[in-house]
C-alpha cells in the first residue's frame, strides 16, 4: 500500500526550504492530480444479475455470500417489524443485511480513475462495501480480488425467490401497507428469472 502521508511529507520539506518545484514535481510524480469523471452509466436490473451469477452472488472484495436483492425486500414486505427496509436506505430504519449482503456492481477501477464503465470491470460486492471502497483502487486500500463463487453452490437464493413468486404471483400475502415493495420486487424478479435462465443455459452449453 502506497504511503502518501510520506508523500506529502517530503512535499512539505521542499515547502519549508522554499524549493515549490521540487514539491512540485514529487506530487507529480508520486501523488498525482486525477481529474474525476462522471460515475458511468445507470446498470439495469439484468445487466446487475447477469454479473451477480457470473460472480456466483459473492462479495469479491471479501469472499461473502450475498442474497439476491428480490428475495430481500420480499423478506422485507413479508416481515416488515423485524426486516425493515426504508426505501430511501434511512439507515435507521433498515436492517443491516441490506448493506452486508444487498448485492451491488462496483467498478474494479472506478470511472473516476479512467477505468471503463463495462462489463469486464464490473464486479459484485455489497452495498456497504461499495460505499466504502468508493473511488479508490484495491492496492491503495489493501484489498484484494476474491475469487467467484460456485454458481451450483450458492445463487443467492435467487432460483428460490423466483419459484416462490411464480407460485404467488399477485404477491397476496403481503400486507397492504407493505405494498410499496412489489413494483422493486417484481422488477428484480424479472431480471433474475431472465438471468437466470441465460446462465443456466451457458452452463449446459459448457457441458457439451
Amino acid at each position: 500500500m502506497v504511503d502518501h502521508a510520506e508523500t506529502l511529507r517530503a512535499v512539505f520539506a521542499h515547502i519549508r526550504t522554499g524549493d515549490l518545484p521540487r514539491a512540485a514535481a514529487t506530487l507529480q510524480q508520486d501523488y498525482p492530480y486525477k481529474t474525476l469523471r462522471n460515475a458511468g452509466r445507470r446498470i439495469t436490473p439484468y445487466q446487475s444479475t447477469e454479473v451477480f451469477l457470473r460472480d456466483g452472488f459473492v462479495d469479491r472484495y471479501t469472499g461473502q455470500r450475498l442474497v439476491n436483492p428480490a428475495a430481500l425486500r420480499l423478506v422485507a414486505a413479508l416481515l416488515p417489524e423485524e426486516f425493515p427496509a426504508h426505501k430511501n436506505w434511512k439507515l435507521s430504519e433498515t436492517h443491516v443485511a441490506f448493506y452486508e449482503l444487498f448485492p451491488t456492481i462496483d467498478h474494479l477501477v472506478p470511472v473516476a480513475r479512467g477505468g471503463p464503465d463495462e462489463e469486464n470491470n464490473w464486479i459484485t460486492t455489497s452495498m456497504g462495501r461499495n460505499s466504502a471502497k468508493a473511488n479508490y483502487l484495491l492496492e491503495e486500500i489493501g484489498w484484494e480480488l476474491c475469487p467467484p463463487g460456485d454458481l451450483a453452490v450458492w445463487d443467492g437464493l435467487t432460483a428460490w425467490v423466483v419459484a416462490y413468486l411464480d407460485g404467488d404471483p399477485e404477491l397476496s400475502v403481503i400486507a397492504e401497507s407493505e405494498m410499496h415493495h412489489c413494483t422493486y420486487i417484481r422488477r428484480w424478479a424479472n431480471a433474475s428469472r431472465r438471468a437466470l435462465k441465460e446462465a443456466q443455459r451457458v452452463a449446459a452449453l459448457e457441458k457439451r
